[in-house]
């Protein structure tokens, strides 16, 4: 069943139209990626399909009875509401129901004994007994607690935009509509709670609309694709991989058929030179085709993100940091944090919002003092610091002031000197635009230009902010391709796996009280360690539950009971001795382990060899303490 058409669609902005006649269909079974670089029309899309703006030309229809929950980039809140009143303010059925039960109840309680407010409350009681809407609220606090949300009585109004974001994205996953509609829901979520919502958005039984810079979830939870560009959409069959290999495999058809264009052209041409002795029919035909060949230029491709800039030579000295604690109103977020950041150092830093990873970053760089240990930077040491702020910005200037304040010219990778112009240009800012006030950019071409001017200062130790907020992900490539040979010191704090796996080496996680653990590889292998670390753990557990409680002390001859469980043999206890022996001697090994992954990160063949190990131990250690729990309870 068609739930949303879009027939002959189009949407004008100034002369250019962003969307130009565009048509496609989305089935109720159909989860759809929606991608494109920044200022192609990605949200615009989204805002028609929601209706919450009309087109300029075409038809959008929207199947019968058909719910639609739209969460918004920046989504619009009441400031006085509570929290949860604002996850209930939303059109779902369930809430618009739970909301006229609670009024009718609240007439009521002030003394309105109508009996047809006592007939509709009833009514509406049955409805939610019906429906199961009584477990609404409940729903809605299990929600509101993964997205990290727990005091529901405190006002929109105080909450960070983050906040209000996820009590926004609350709203829509609790209406449960038909078609879910979602513009960028991973920022400012932590990588667990990515996670979370990446299973939610699983086992979705409705339709999806989702842009996302995320490539993991994009990958895992849908199974169509549109490409945005150019005024067009195109779609692609399957997931974000799958539109990976078809979109390769037309731009190598496309090569291919310009090639063969090419040399026919080329063949023509000297004929055409050569000159035709007859002006015949045929003669006439083949001087129009090598025309018609000459003129057929192959079609412009979409201009695409450019980076490229040198680094300043780094000494051996680069960031030594020393038991470093620092705190805030009684709460300890760093707590005794010892590293030495080396020259080629790919280091990612993981935890929770709120954790402390950006005071990490800001004692790193020097913009703010811990209150107790040392951080020291080596004399030929430039930090980079692309910030979630964009505090570097001015919005009153133009963008190639912005630039020009850090460098009149930048030396590239390859060696060659262009300008601040020329430079803003590979940053896919036009030359007219560069002559624009800061304030007019979107909130993608705000982070982009920072990172710009963050390149162009030339740093050696390049440090990124959850860089990937707001970012498209032709950009998020170009960025990563040009890390891969960076020729410097990178620290990276991000929630999306997908760069983290990317970019980092090995990683710190913020754990409890400010304490930082040292993980070795990248945010697939912390995922890998901790499914081990939680095997492990719920084997102890099981194992300690069916530890036999100590007998009670018999005052009297016990009473006759029926068959009891047999006593072990003579083998069985030492097969139990035995047991209680390899597992004390790998709760020794494992802790050896972890330590040897960590002290050897940077040797990839150690890292295999000792994860190895560690993966048999720990596998081998949750079949002992399950046979030990066997043995002990009838020993």
């Amino acid at each position: 069943m068609a739930l949303l058409t879009f027939d002959r669609v189009r949407k004008d902005y100034g002369t250019k139209p962003l969307l130009d006649e565009v048509s496609f269909v989305i089935e109720a079974d159909e989860k759809v990626g929606v991608i494109g670089a920044n200022g192609s029309g990605k949200t615009t899309l989204l805002r028609l399909a929601s209706g919450v703006e009309p087109p300029d030309g075409g038809r959008i229809i929207k199947g019968s009875g058909a719910r639609i929950g739209y969460l918004p980039q920046r989504p619009e809140l009441t400031p006085e509401d509570t929290v949860l009143d604002a996850v209930f303010a939303g059109d779902g059925p369930m809430a618009t129901v739970l909301r006229d039960y609670e009024k009718t109840v609240h007439a009521m309680e002030h003394g309105d004994t109508n009996p047809a407010l006592i007939q509709r409350m009833t009514d509406l009681a049955h409805k939610l007994d019906a429906s199961g809407g009584w477990d609404l609220e409940a729903q809605a606090r299990a929600v509101l607690d993964r997205l990290g949300i727990t005091d529901l009585d405190q006002t929109v109004g105080t909450l960070s935009g983050g906040q209000r974001k996820r009590v926004a994205l609350a709203r829509v996953l609790v209406e449960r509509p038909d078609l879910l509609i979602l513009d960028e829901p991973t920022n400012h979520l932590d990588a667990e709670t990515v996670g979370w919502l990446e299973d939610f958005i699983q086992s979705w039984t409705g339709a999806l609309l989702l842009v996302t810079h995320d490539r993991y979830v994009l990958d895992r939870v849908t199974n169509r694709m549109l490409e945005v560009g150019g005024g067009e959409v195109e779609r692609y069959v399957g997931t974000y991989s799958d539109y990976l290999a078809a979109k390769a495999e037309k731009e190598m058809q496309a090569e291919a058929a310009e090639a063969t264009r090419a040399n026919l052209a080329k063949r023509e041409l000297a004929w055409l030179r050569r000159g035709a002795k007859a002006r015949t029919s045929k003669s006439k035909h083949r001087i129009a085709k090598a025309h018609e060949l000459l003129d057929a230029a192959p079609e412009a491709a979409g201009a695409e993100i450019e980076i490229a800039s040198a680094t300043t030579r780094l000494g051996k000295k680069v960031i030594e940091m020393q038991r470093v604690t620092k705190g805030y109103d009684g709460r300890t977020l760093v707590r005794d944090f010892t590293y030495g950041f080396t020259r080629n150092d790919r280091v990612g830093i993981i935890g929770p919002n709120g954790a402390g990873k950006t005071t990490l970053l800001e004692m790193i760089t020097g913009r703010l003092a811990p209150d107790s240990g040392t951080v020291e930077r080596g004399p030929t040491v430039s930090i980079g610091y692309f910030d979630q702020e964009s505090r570097i910005l001015d919005d009153e200037k133009r963008l190639i002031d912005i630039v020009t304040d850090v460098a009149e010219n930048v030396k590239t990778a390859d060696g060659s000197i262009i300008t601040a112009g020329q430079m803003l240009e590979r940053f896919l800012f036009p030359g007219k635009q560069q002559y624009t006030p800061v304030g007019l950019l979107s909130g993608g071409e705000r982070r982009r230009l920072v990172l710009l001017r963050v390149l162009m200062g030339a740093p050696n130790v390049l440090i990124l902010d959850e860089p990937t907020n707001d970012l498209d992900i032709p950009t998020l490539v170009a960025l990563e391709d040009y890390l891969d040979t960076f020729a410097g010191c990178l620290i990276t704090v991000s929630h999306d796996r997908y760069f983290l796996d990317r970019t980092a080496e090995h990683l710190f996680r913020f754990e409890e009280d400010g304490r930082l653990r040292e993980i070795p590889g990248n945010y697939s292998a912390w995922l890998e360690i901790e499914a081990r670390e939680k095997a492990a753990e719920q084997a102890r557990t099981k194992a300690a539950k069916a530890a036999p409680a100590p007998a009670p002390v018999q005052t009297s001859a016990p009473e006759a009971s029926g068959e009891a469980p047999k006593k072990l043999t003579y083998a069985e206890k030492r097969e139990l001795g035995d047991v209680e022996a390899r597992i004390e001697a790998a709760e020794t090994r494992q802790p050896e382990l972890e330590a040897l992954l960590a002290e050897h990160a940077t040797d990839a063949d150690k890292v295999v060899e000792y994860s190895k190990e560690l993966g048999a131990l720990l596998k081998q250690m949750e079949a002992d303490v399950e046979r030990w729990a066997e043995l002990a309870e009838r020993a």
